[in-house]
C-alpha cells in the first residue's frame, strides 16, 4: 500500500498527461448521441418512450467488440505506414466522427426523424471505433501502476467533453440553435486529431506490427486464430471470466438508467437548457473532475477492487438525490446539488472503474479484450436503459429514481462475492 503523496505523484508522467486530450475525443460523442439529443427530441416534441428508445442508437458500444480484432490488428493502407496501427485507426474513426456530427447538425428531429437517427447512430459506430484505438494505446502506453492515474487523467478530459457536449451544446443550442450546436461540436474533434498527430506510437505495437500483422495478411487463418479466436480463448481461459462480465455489465446499470432520464426530467419540471447547461458545465465539471481525481488516489492507495466497491457504493448513493429533487421540483440550488453530486461519485466510479477494465486485459490483446469488457458496460447502458423512458411514463419522478438506486445492487453484490471467491484478482496480464 502506497502513502498518499507517492500515490498523487503519478500524475506527473507525461504519457498520463497526455491522455486528458485522447479522453476528451473519447467523450465528446457520447452525450451527443445521449443526454442531448434527448433534450432535442424532448424540444421536438417526443414521447419519453420514443426518447428511451432512440437510446439504442448508442448499441454500436456494445457491439464494438465485433469488429475490434480489425482495430487491433489490421493495417490501414498508406496510414499505418505514417503514424503506425494505433493513430491510424484513431485518426480514421476521428475524421468519420466529425464528418458524421456535421450530418447530424443538417437533420432535424421535428421533420427529419429518419435522418437524425440515421447521423446519430453513424456517430455512435465511429465513436465506438476510436474508443478501441483509444482503449488499447492507453493500456499499451502505461505500466500497471500508472494504470489507475491514465484512467483518472482519461476521466478529466472525458468529462469535460462530457459538460463540453452536453452543458455547451446546451448553451448553444439555446442560443443558437441545434444545427449550430452540433456543427461546433464537430469542429472540436480537431482536438482529437491534434492529440493523434503530436504523440508517439505505443512501442509494443511497433513490435509486433511487421511479426504478427504481416504474417496474419500472408495467411487468413492464421490471423484469424491470432486476432479473433485468441483474446476471446485467453480471456474465458481464466477462472471466473462469466462472473467479472457479469459484473461489468451491472456496475454502470444504476447510472445508465438515471443518465437516460435526466435531461428530459431537468426539462420537465421547469428547467431550461440555458440553466442546465451553465450548472453542469460549471460547478458539475469541478465536481467531475475532483472525484475523477479521488478515484484515481483511491486506486493507487488501496488498489483497484476495493476503490471500485466503494466508489460504487456512493455512485449508487448518489441517485437518491435525484429523489429529493423530483420532490422539491424547480429550484437551481437543490439543482446545483443534484449535479455536483451525482457528478462528484460518477467520476470516482468511472475513475476506478476504467482502472478495472484495464487491469483484466492481456497486453497481447488489448484492443480486442478491453473492446469485449466494455461493450458489456455499454450493453447495460443501451439495452436495459432504452426502456427506462416506459418505466418513467408508468411512474412518478421519486418512484423511477428509486428504481435507478437499486438497479446498482446487483452490481456491488456481486463485486462483494468475486472479492471473496477470487481475492488475488488484482494480478498482473
Amino acid at each position: 500500500m502506497r502513502n498518499w503523496a507517492d500515490a498523487a505523484w503519478v500524475y506527473g508522467d507525461r504519457r498520463v498527461a497526455s491522455l486528458f486530450f485522447f479522453g476528451f475525443s473519447s467523450g465528446l460523442p457520447l452525450a451527443l448521441t445521449g443526454a442531448t439529443l434527448a433534450a432535442w427530441f424532448t424540444e421536438a416534441g417526443a414521447s419519453l418512450t420514443e426518447i428511451g428508445l432512440v437510446s439504442l442508437v448508442g448499441l454500436a458500444y456494445a457491439f464494438k467488440f465485433l469488429w475490434s480484432p480489425l482495430v487491433d490488428r489490421l493495417p490501414l493502407p498508406l496510414l499505418t505506414r505514417m503514424l503506425g496501427r494505433r493513430r491510424s485507426w484513431l485518426l480514421l474513426s476521428q475524421v468519420a466522427l466529425a464528418g458524421a456530427l456535421l450530418g447530424l447538425a443538417a437533420a432535424d428531429p421535428a421533420s427529419m426523424r429518419g435522418w437524425t437517427v440515421f447521423w446519430a447512430a453513424m456517430v455512435a459506430f465511429a465513436s465506438a471505433t476510436q474508443d478501441i484505438a483509444i482503449d488499447a494505446y492507453r493500456t499499451e502506453i502505461l505500466e500497471d501502476d500508472k494504470l489507475g492515474a491514465g484512467a483518472a487523467v482519461l476521466v478529466f478530459g472525458y468529462r469535460v467533453a462530457m459538460v463540453t457536449s452536453g452543458g455547451g451544446a446546451l448553451i448553444l443550442a439555446g442560443t443558437l440553435g441545434w444545427d449550430w450546436a452540433y456543427g461546433c461540436m464537430a469542429a472540436l474533434m480537431g482536438i482529437g486529431i491534434a492529440a493523434v498527430l503530436v504523440n508517439p506510437e505505443p512501442r509494443a505495437v511497433r513490435a509486433t506490427l511487421t511479426a504478427s500483422t504481416v504474417r496474419g495478411m500472408r495467411q487468413g487463418w492464421a490471423w484469424f486464430q491470432d486476432a479473433v479466436i485468441g483474446p476471446f480463448a485467453e480471456f474465458m481461459s481464466r477462472p471466473g471470466w462469466l462472473a467479472v462480465l457479469l459484473f461489468v455489465a451491472l456496475y454502470k446499470y444504476g447510472d445508465a438508467l438515471l443518465g437516460v432520464m435526466a435531461v428530459p426530467f431537468y426539462l420537465k419540471i421547469g428547467f431550461s437548457l440555458a440553466e442546465i447547461g451553465v450548472v453542469s458545465k460549471g460547478f458539475g465539471l469541478a465536481m467531475t473532475l475532483a472525484g475523477a481525481a479521488l478515484g484515481g488516489v483511491l486506486v493507487a492507495r488501496y488498489g483497484i477492487v476495493r476503490a471500485l466497491l466503494f466508489a460504487g457504493v456512493l455512485q449508487a448513493a448518489s441517485n437518491l438525490v435525484f429523489v429529493v429533487q423530483a420532490y422539491v421540483g424547480y429550484s437551481v440550488p437543490v439543482l446545483v446539488a443534484t449535479i455536483g453530486v451525482e457528478n462528484l461519485t460518477g467520476g470516482m466510479g468511472t475513475t476506478a472503474f476504467v482502472a478495472y477494465l484495464s487491469s483484466l486485459c492481456n497486453r497481447a490483446y488489448t484492443a480486442t479484450q478491453y473492446a469485449l469488457l466494455s461493450s458489456m458496460m455499454a450493453a447495460a447502458r443501451t439495452f436495459f436503459a432504452s426502456g427506462g423512458g416506459w418505466v418513467a411514463e408508468q411512474v412518478d419522478w421519486i418512484t423511477y429514481f428509486l428504481i435507478s438506486t437499486a438497479a446498482a445492487a446487483p452490481g456491488l453484490l456481486l463485486l462483494l462475492w468475486m472479492m471473496k471467491r477470487y481475492p488475488d484478482a488484482e494480478r498482473e496480464r
